[in-house]
């Protein structure tokens, strides 16, 4: 068997490996070709913002393995892989990036960039940059279509149907309890019944605060580190509207997967303390994918967002990963 032609380095950080494996597994589905997930443990040289292609931040193990050759493609994410990404595009690969670099962004065959990163910047961008809404992500429409089957007891539940998504803070964790119960509070009263989960930022009194207020409503609650099979799929699946907190690039992009209308809510968070996340919630406003929380349960029409499959595309029809026999692949 053939080795696989598309790498993927695979930063620890599950939040940002998952853009770029979002990116190779609509390939896989276009292709028909599996790709290789490159684990990338770091020394302790990984924090140096390294200015020039080299494998100095990872392990040594990890260098070993890199060592052995280089792919047709590869796709990264994150400031630390960037360096590795470009050591290997030396060595013949096609590189696309995920995320700002942090150097040599210009070398970068594709670099794949949220809007909200790019505001303020004077068009026309470099021609190597591909702007996305948010983040790619690995939640594909086929995901939701088996979550959707999954999940199917979801159905038995009354509509309308929110999923309620909740973060926490944007630095640190623990959302404030009250916040979160009226978060809670304020979805329940629009809806019908409530697929809610908490993340690791929540904290266990925000988490314990909104199932206190959905114990009035028919409602699902998948709790941070709760057992068995994380329903977050089904409940976008079967979601008729979305409610997300603001503090999460990868949940709110993972949240326009979904067909349903999503807002955007910001309990008990500070929006001026973090200008990055005000910018994409500014840019989903903007191009009709979202609206503050302020407008639920008003319904709105959308369609679903799927930049990890544009990407693909993107990649294909720029030539960069020739065909087996030479051909360019479309």
């Amino acid at each position: 068997m053939a080795a696989p032609r598309i790498w993927v380095l695979a930063d620890p950080r599950a939040g940002t490996a998952a853009q770029a494996l979002g990116i190779a597994e609509r390939l896989e589905e276009r292709l028909g070709e599996p790709f290789r997930t490159v684990p990338l443990a770091w020394g302790p040289l990984a924090r140096i913002p390294w200015p020039w292609p080299t494998l100095a931040g990872l392990a040594p193990a990890a260098q070993a393995e890199l060592r052995q050759g280089a792919p047709a493609l590869v796709i990264s994410a994150g400031r630390r892989s960037a360096p590795v990404a470009l050591w290997l595009g030396r060595r013949g690969a096609r590189t696309v990036h995920c995320m700002r670099p942090g150097f040599g962004a210009r070398d970068f065959d594709r670099l794949v960039l949220g809007r909200h990163d790019l505001a303020g910047k004077t068009p026309p961008l470099p021609p190597n940059v591909l702007p996305v809404l948010g983040a790619t992500h690995r939640l594909s429409p086929s995901r939701l279509a088996a979550a959707r089957a999954e999940w199917a007891a979801l159905a038995e539940l009354p509509r309308p149907r929110t999923a309620l998504l909740v973060g926490g803070p944007i630095r640190g964790e623990g959302m404030d309890p009250a916040a979160a119960g009226e978060l809670a509070a304020r979805v329940a009263a629009g809806s019908g019944s409530i697929l809610a989960t908490t993340s690791r930022r929540t904290g266990e009194a925000a988490a314990a605060a909104v199932a206190q207020r959905l114990e009035a409503k028919p409602a699902r609650l998948f709790r941070w580190g709760d057992a068995g099979p994380n329903p977050f799929a089904g409940f976008l699946a079967w979601a008729d509207a979305v409610v997300v907190t603001g503090d999460s690039v990868s949940m709110l992009s993972e949240a326009l997967a979904a067909a349903a209308p999503v807002f955007v809510a910001m309990p008990g968070l500070d929006p001026l303390a973090a200008p990055r996340h005000a910018a994409l919630h500014q840019s989903l406003y903007g191009a009709g994918q979202a609206r503050p929380f302020d407008a639920f349960p008003e319904p709105f029409a959308r369609a679903p967002l799927d930049e990890s499959g544009r990407v693909a595309a993107e990649i294909l029809a720029a030539g960069l990963l020739p065909a087996a026999g030479g051909v360019t692949a479309r």
